[in-house]
């Protein structure tokens, strides 16, 4: 290493340079308070001297590289404050570089503090459970369905669904300080800590394939790329030095006093541009870090803010991307509902399946008991089969569970599902059919006020792309009110649709999937959600979700297009003081020691406003205070349990199907819509509704809401009216009454949930679940 090549490194440190000459200009003005004019002459030269050696050096080190640099207009100015015997000006200029040098430093790694949280802590080790018991493998090594032991305090090595109740530290992800439990069968992501008692979990992806490492990896992506407004501002920097030259050479010309050049040189600044463009738009990236979105650099964040055509993968993106438990049919005679799912849940513990998570999620939600399964065995492309409670369960394909067509019941359900895109898995109970579950992928509850709230921020075309069918397309692209769908797309389609409309309008790609990647590679901006690990999608997008909320992308934009201004405001804030004081200078109005002290001035204001992209702005997320958040989860809560309750009156209206027409079932459902239903939706009349109407602005934004509680209450008062007066079995014109009561209840059941989900519970902020008592 060179001394020009120290030298350089130690200025761009900062810190030794800065506490230098801010202790030598504080001694020099020390000594001219006391009356030593002499004597203060001797430290502020000596900072000037220091200012002046490491500017030298910075400009030899830029001549060596080839490249301009808008360092020669300090060096001028400190060689011109010490040549017309303006020391403390020198001193004064010394001062600013050094700690504007320190302000870039630390403001840069302030603004990268949430991007960088992340890196170096990436786990070695995990340790594999054998029959010989937990052994240490190379993280590289965990495969697919291994079974992992995470001990105290360590760090969860790959993605992963959990064989056990655990306590999760989950802030180096999320952010949030406070643990989280989660239970047995919930997903786990790797990076997060355990903060609870040893653990054991089944892999469900590589290490390469999980969210760590893919997190790790974007976050260095997002580090690397430089925006093409800060390029622009560091090429008009440059031009900026021929200008100042030119105007400091006619100033002192014209006056006849080479003083009055120095004192143009001395508050000529290009700081607000060399400096505040670049921290403005850094703060952009960590304020969307911090709402769980990576941005891959300023390039990225400035083609974000210019966005104008939305384009969306429906599956992952718009719908949840995983499956949900929406019924469960039982055959006529046989178990109940209830131990059906627990059977299934039973097997599925253990199980890597996208499906088996589901079903043991939903088994969960409803506050059934984990079953213990023995003898498991999973057959591949079929399903799983073992030893529960007794009994012999086989969970899978209709064709696996039951031979030949199956009973009546079995034919009925998978046509129902059909019609419905739902995923049917059957069940066998000593290899008679028992039962089927069904499941469906469904709209995420954000999705339509996201969509509502980007065409707020700007967004003037909504277009969703999908490889599904193109029923179930139009059926997504109703409900978010998308301007085109476009259905049956592969993934040569989608990369064609995105480079048609990208030649029209600044188009921003939003896709989850490996199919996903062209598309996100050829628009202006490609978003990858990632929350549940790496994909080749999320390695081809510019900006990813990492929290599994696609409402983070309508903050992400608007603070994408609040931090672009910013930087133009700082910008032109710094650089219109800095050429009005070059003019004051010129004209003989500022002298040089003042003129130093305005300069250190405008570069701190401009740093100052750029440093406010850091600052909370508009977002798309309503604010709730803690107390009413804790309420309306609890009430979500409550809501989730009752979900099983409105399927059940599907259920029983499907089987008044064939006689004998016996009511016993559909009172049984009657009282528990009295005892259960009912006053959960009184509950949330009288507290839910509240809440969002202060955190929407008004009653009449749950009006809608409101009215449907009164439609849910007065249909489930005709339904028992009705049941009242008839006999136990009844005749066929009787059951026709009772079957539209259910069906139509079950309809306006349906639509309130959703509508709820939608308008209600979509707003509360997450929030961990108090920690589990061990």
């Amino acid at each position: 290493m060179t001394v020009e090549e120290a030298v350089v490194r130690w200025w761009r440190r900062g810190q030794v340079l800065a506490v230098a000459t801010v202790l030598l200009l504080a001694a020099g003005t020390a000594a001219w308070a006391l009356g030593a004019a002499p004597v203060a002459a001797v430290p502020w030269v000596a900072a000037t001297l220091l200012g002046l050696l490491a500017s030298t050096a910075t400009l030899v080190a830029a001549v060596r590289e080839r490249r301009p640099s808008v360092d020669v207009i300090a060096w001028l100015a400190l060689a011109g404050a010490l040549a017309v015997g303006e020391a403390f000006a020198g001193a004064v200029v010394a001062v600013m570089l050094a700690t504007g040098a320190l302000l870039e430093e630390r403001a840069d790694a302030r603004a990268r503090r949430e991007l960088s949280a992340l890196v170096g802590r990436a786990p070695r080790t995990a340790r594999r459970v054998a029959a010989t018991g937990p052994s240490p493998v190379p993280v590289a090594e965990a495969t697919v369905g291994d079974r992992l032991l995470v001990g105290s305090g360590e760090i969860v090595p790959v993605d992963g669904r959990l064989l056990t109740v655990a306590e999760l530290d989950e802030a180096a992800l999320t952010g949030e300080s406070r643990p989280v439990s989660r239970g047995v069968g919930e997903d786990v992501r790797s990076g997060v800590v355990n903060a609870g008692a040893p653990l054991e979990l089944t892999a469900t992806a590589t290490a390469a394939g999980s969210t760590y490492a893919g997190v790790v990896r974007l976050v260095e992506q997002a580090r690397a790329g430089t925006a093409p407004f800060v390029r622009a501002a560091d090429r008009f920097a440059v031009a900026f030095v021929p200008v100042t030259l030119v105007l400091a050479a006619v100033a002192g010309l014209a006056a006849g006093d080479p003083g009055r050049a120095v004192a143009v040189l001395v508050v000529a600044t290009p700081c607000p541009l060399l400096l505040a463009a670049p921290i403005a738009i850094v703060s952009g990236l960590s304020r969307a870090a911090r709402r769980g979105v990576v941005i891959k650099g300023g390039a990225a964040l400035e083609r974000l803010a210019a966005g104008r055509v939305l384009m969306f993968d429906k599956t992952g993106t718009l719908t949840v991307g995983r499956p949900v438990l929406t019924d469960v049919v039982t055959a006529p005679g046989g178990p109940s509902a209830g131990e059906v799912l627990g059977w299934a849940a039973a097997l599925d513990a253990s199980s890597a399946h996208v499906l088996a998570a589901a079903i043991v999620t939903a088994a969960r939600e409803r506050g059934l008991p984990p079953g213990r399964a023995r003898d498991v065995r999973e057959v591949h492309g079929y399903g799983i089969e073992g030893v529960v409670d007794g009994h012999r369960v086989r969970l899978g394909k209709a064709s696996w569970v039951a031979a030949g067509a199956g009973p009546a019941w079995l034919r009925q359900t998978r046509r129902r599902a059909a019609l419905d895109g739902s995923i049917t898995v059957f069940l066998a109970v000593d290899d008679e059919p028992a039962g089927a579950l069904l499941l469906h992928d469904p709209v995420r509850p954000q999705a339509p006020r996201m969509i509502r709230a980007l065409r707020a921020a700007g967004i003037r075309r909504m277009v969703l792309l999908t490889g599904d069918r193109a029923d179930a397309a139009e059926a997504v692209g109703h409900v978010v009110s998308a301007d085109a769908v476009h259905a049956d797309c592969d993934p040569a389609h989608k990369l064609a649709l995105v480079r048609a409309e990208q030649q029209r309008e600044p188009t921003i790609m939003v896709g989850d999937g490996i199919n996903d990647a062209p598309a996100l590679a050829a628009a202006g901006v490609g978003v990858a959600l990632a929350a549940r690990g790496a994909t080749a999608s999320a390695e081809a997008a510019d900006v990813v979700l990492t929290v599994d909320r696609i409402d983070a992308l309508a903050d992400a934009i608007l603070i994408a297009r609040r931090s672009r201004s910013i930087a133009l405001v700082a910008v032109l804030t710094g650089m219109g003081a800095s050429v009005l004081a070059m003019l004051a200078a010129a004209a003989g109005w500022l002298p040089i020691p003042a003129g130093a002290l305005l300069q250190e001035a405008i570069d701190v204001a401009a740093i100052g406003i750029a440093l406010t992209a850091l600052l909370p702005g508009r977002t798309h997320t309503v604010p709730m205070n803690a107390t009413d958040a804790a309420v309306a989860r609890r009430l979500y809560a409550q809501h989730r349990d009752v979900r099983s309750l409105v399927e059940q009156v599907r259920t029983v209206a499907d089987g008044l199907s064939d006689p004998p027409y016996r009511l016993s079932g559909v009172r049984g459902l009657v009282r528990r819509l009295q005892e259960d239903l009912l006053p959960h939706e009184r509950a949330e009349e009288a507290e839910l509704l509240p809440i969002m109407a202060r955190a929407l602005g008004g009653a009449e934004a749950v009006a809608a809401l409101s009215r449907t509680h009164a439609e849910i209450e007065h249909q489930v008062s005709r339904l028992a009216r009705t049941l009242r007066d008839l006999p136990e079995t009844a005749e066929p014109e009787d059951v026709v009454d009772v079957r539209r009561l259910l069906y139509g209840l079950y309809a306006i059941l349906c639509l309130h949930n959703a509508q709820e989900e939608e308008d209600a519970f979509s707003l509360v902020p997450d929030e961990p679940r108090e920690p589990a008592a061990v």
